[in-house]
């Protein structure tokens, strides 16, 4: 009785997270796998950045409702 269906379709933090976090993990994966291949770690420290950006880009867009957004503008023009 907790949630209305209303609710499960609202982007909060928690759902956010657990979108992104997979994207996350692989880049973080792809860091340590270029570390630990042998390449010099300033180029691990060189895809950090943008990994870090696009997934904290990506939280905030499933976080607002962006993407919720778009797809109801969507089926109102149709």
């Amino acid at each position: 009785m907790g949630n209305s269906e209303g609710d499960d379709e609202r982007p909060n933090r928690k759902r956010a997270a657990l979108a992104v976090l997979p994207f996350l993990v692989l880049g973080l994966a792809d860091v340590a796998f270029v570390v630990l291949w042998g390449l010099k770690p300033i180029m691990g420290l060189a895809v950090l950045p943008p990994i870090l950006f696009v997934s904290a880009l990506a939280w905030v867009a499933f976080r607002g409702g962006f993407i919720n957004s778009r797809i109801d503008d969507r089926d109102d023009v149709a």
